[in-house]
């Protein structure tokens, strides 16, 4: 008689020690894909490339957008800007002609008016920056300022 007892096989559902994975995978390692034909692989490249192609065409439509859109709106602030300078100046110097006549009120005026100007001036001034800012934003090769420098 021999030692071992009298077992019986196991089942073909019964899971063994092969079939797990972690108890993830109770039927054992699924069955690998069949292969995908070429020609669908070639098909997702040219996809692929055509979808590329296309975002790239409409970044760079979106970048001389936001050119066009900050030289029109740098040039008409700095147009404002240069125009109030000019009229400030020439206050201050109506002004200066006027403070030399004997009475005191043309110089207040002229102070006031020249301050205003130069306030319009200064507003104009930074706003024609800021548009400015857009250009160079719209031409810069890094949009997502992964390098930190500018």
């Amino acid at each position: 008689m021999s030692s071992e007892p009298n077992v019986p096989p196991p089942e073909p559902d019964a899971p063994t020690f092969g079939d797990v994975s972690h108890g993830y995978a109770p039927k054992g390692r699924p069955q690998t894909p069949p292969p995908v034909p070429l020609k669908d692989i070639v098909r997702d490249v040219v996809d692929d490339l055509s979808a590329t192609a296309k975002a790239e065409l409409a970044l760079l439509e979106a970048r001389g957008a936001l050119a066009g859109h900050g030289i029109k709106w740098a040039s008409a602030w700095g147009f404002v800007a240069a125009c109030a300078l000019l009229v400030a100046l020439l206050a201050v110097a109506f002004g200066a002609i006027l403070v030399l006549a004997p009475r005191v009120g043309p110089l207040a005026a002229t102070l006031i008016v020249v301050l205003a100007l130069l306030g319009l001036a200064a507003i104009a001034a930074w706003r024609a920056k800021r548009s400015a800012a857009d250009v160079r934003t719209a031409f810069r090769s890094d949009l997502m300022h992964e390098t930190g420098d500018e």
